[in-house]
């Protein structure tokens, strides 16, 4: 990993301000008296709403928010979801947020098809929480599971291992925005590891580790990008399709859509000569700044900002994990990721008429035709 680099960048004023380039996530240590009021808030919010889907619950969900977490958590949280600054990482890492009675969890199923979500409701409540300080609303896109809720089970799918999606396990998962193939992509995404004894490494990689846009990054503003749906699409169209740009935003503080494994390494991408000569020189350079140091414990937390920073994870055998140089036995891993947009408003015109938390969007502005 890149040490810190101290830059400079001149300001419309010709003022200057220093600030250091920032090559990893922030890491908060949750204290024991804030994961006590996170457990009893849990609980409270099981009894009053029943579920984290309950419409008056999420109606309301800042106010919970800034009403029941615990305050620090809040600050941070409040700050980090305005902050598009040269030095914001784009993720925070809250260790030990969580308690996780794993008697209670249960083995892993094989699948997230086999998630007893009824173990899961408390999680959602709270993780819910989390993204109402930002302040933003939890929401579900027909893409991914054609809704599922908002609240998603990752687990090791044996038949999906060696696929580019969270069930995969045994080849690297590239760092990618989520939803890369969509223009109403989520804004922020957390992600609470429930268990993760094989010691799988958390990869992250933010836009803003190489600093002052260079001029790899410049040719990313072009919109001649292909951005293939992701391998949880069986059904898409190989060639020429759709195109956007890679980098957009602010010029000088750009945000990122970007997904290694379909925009490069996909043979059926129908990316033109230019455009994948682009993507690899920037790939060339991305894929150093890659921080793959952290690896997350049960009841950790990762919230990243899905317009600053990519996410994935490196490849791992399910069930299993090296102890004193001998392969034992273990519970596989199981991680659940909830998605939020700040504007409902915003994207209004790609979400179900009756339900303006459910995303219909297809691929890069194409909504999906049910009938």
């Amino acid at each position: 990993m890149k040490s810190q680099t101290l830059i400079s960048v001149e300001e419309p004023a010709e003022a200057s301000q220093s600030f250091e380039i920032p090559t990893k996530p922030l890491i908060i240590e949750v204290t024991q008296q804030e994961r006590n009021i996170l457990s009893n808030v849990g609980n409270l919010l099981v009894k009053a709403f029943d579920h984290y889907e309950n419409p008056e619950y999420i109606a309301a969900l800042h106010l919970h928010a800034f009403q029941l977490l615990p305050e620090r958590i809040t600050r941070i949280l409040s700050q980090f979801g305005s902050d598009f600054s040269a030095n914001q990482y784009g993720a925070i890492v809250f260790q030990g947020l969580l308690e996780v009675d794993q008697d209670d969890l249960g083995p892993t199923p094989p699948n997230w098809q086999g998630a007893d979500h009824s173990k899961l409701n408390k999680y959602g409540f709270i993780c819910s929480l989390l993204h109402g300080a930002v302040p933003s609303k939890p929401v579900q896109y027909y893409a991914q599971r054609k809704g599922g809720g908002v609240l998603h089970a990752v687990i090791p799918d044996e038949k999906m291992s060696t696929t580019q999606t969270g069930s995969g396990s045994k080849t690297d998962l590239y760092v990618h925005t989520e939803d890369a193939f969509l223009l109403n992509q989520a804004d922020f995404l957390s992600f609470l590891y429930l268990r993760n004894e094989e010691r799988v490494p958390s990869t992250l990689y933010s836009i803003r580790s190489h600093g002052a846009v260079n001029a790899n990054m410049e040719k990313l503003f072009e919109p001649i990008y292909q951005c293939p749906k992701d391998a949880n699409h069986d059904d898409e169209d190989s060639g020429a399709g759709p195109t956007a740009s890679v980098l957009y935003g602010n010029r000088q503080l750009p945000f990122i859509r970007f997904d290694a494994a379909e925009q490069i390494f996909n043979e059926n991408a129908g990316q033109t000569p230019e455009a994948l000569s682009y993507l690899t020189d920037f790939w060339n350079e991305a894929k150093t700044l890659i921080n793959s140091e952290y690896v997350p414990n049960s009841g950790d937390v990762i919230f990243v900002n899905n317009h600053l920073c990519a996410h994935g994870r490196s490849a791992f055998v399910a069930g299993q994990r090296e102890e004193n140089g001998k392969i034992v036995k273990c519970e596989r891993r199981q991680m659940l990721r909830m998605m939020s947009k700040t504007s409902l408003i915003h994207m209004r015109s790609v979400t179900h008429t009756n339900d303006p938390y459910f995303v219909m969007e297809e691929h890069l502005g194409k909504i999906f035709d049910l009938d």
